[in-house]
């Protein structure tokens, strides 16, 4: 269990850390929301990649750390089983989305998002 939530763990940080680049201005647009902006996102896309990168993803990273009893978070609301197959559906459709993107640089994230997909699931059933 603690294997699957530290090897979660590293996509998980590196999305966030994307996410916070994205916000602050980083002009990767060609690689997020479908490859729909080259270079830098307008506003309320970098407000929505803040968001991701500020509480969304640090969220999941500490649930994911604490279902693999790598860290305890017992202050954490909700089940760790349910939260980790709600993640098992939300990296899976975002692996389906990564994968099935036009643009070609976005789809790096589909083998990511299916790591953090496939650890959920051991999570989960742990």
């Amino acid at each position: 269990m603690e294997a699957a939530a530290i090897i979660a763990a590293v996509p998980i940080t590196v999305l966030g850390l994307f996410q916070l680049a994205l916000a602050a201005g980083a002009p990767w647009g060609a690689a997020a929301y479908g490859g729909g902006w080259d270079g830098v996102l307008p506003r309320g896309i970098r407000i929505n990649s803040l968001v991701f990168g500020l509480i969304v993803y640090p969220a999941i990273l500490l649930y994911v750390l604490d279902a693999g009893s790598v860290l305890e978070s017992s202050w954490l609301p909700g089940s760790r089983t349910l939260v980790m197959w709600i993640c098992v559906a939300f990296f899976g459709l975002g692996t389906l989305a990564n994968a099935a993107s036009r643009s070609k640089v976005e789809r790096i994230w589909a083998p990511m998002t299916l790591v953090i997909a496939v650890c959920c699931v051991i999570l989960a059933l742990g």
